[in-house]
């Protein structure tokens, strides 16, 4: 049986082209994409040793990211942006980052401390669930207990929640799309 050949940094590089024609990719996931690749191949040719590969992956994220290619910042800023319009905490999003390999000062730059960014996002949050001014009908004995612990599990500050669930619809409906707007 014929062993198949490793793959050259030419095929490396279309991959990794491909991989970021078809995703937004951060330098950490690139690297684990091109990554999972050499392994497929390595797992196919029964080798053990990919130090050499490895090695030729981070060199052409590197590259790529010195090209402008893949950009960590551009990429934490916009996800950023798109998870708070969506209700997301500043928690949630700076954990959902951090798993895509953002590091901390990228992500700090990224979420900036923001009362004003976390009550839209606590909104957001309300409208999707329909809680508070977004509530259907008469709430049901205990709801805003659970309302609260909705908000808490998701990351959301005390201040926040209280403010998300006592807000009136027209001011909350405001407050969306004045952040829509921003």
């Amino acid at each position: 049986m014929e062993t198949m050949p490793a793959p050259t940094e030419a095929e490396l590089h279309e991959a990794a082209l491909t991989y970021l024609a078809r995703y937004a990719a951060t330098r950490a996931t690139l690297t684990r994409a091109l990554d999972r690749r050499v392994d497929r191949w390595a797992r196919a040719a029964g080798v053990s040793e990919l130090a050499a590969l490895r090695g030729v992956v981070r060199a052409l994220v590197a590259r790529l990211a010195a090209a402008g290619a893949v950009d960590d910042a551009a990429f934490a800023e916009t996800r950023a942006r798109r998870l708070r319009r969506s209700g997301r905490s500043r928690q949630a999003a700076a954990a959902h980052l951090a798993a895509r390999g953002i590091d901390a000062q990228v992500l700090r730059a990224a979420l900036p401390a923001d009362d004003a960014a976390e009550l839209a996002a606590a909104v957001a949050f309300a409208r999707r669930r329909r809680f508070g001014p977004f509530r259907r009908a008469a709430a049901a004995e205990g709801t805003e207990q659970r309302e609260r612990a909705a908000f808490a599990r998701a990351g959301f500050t005390r201040a926040a929640a209280l403010a998300a669930l006592g807000m009136s619809a027209e001011r909350a409906e405001a407050l969306l799309a004045a952040a829509r707007d921003a």
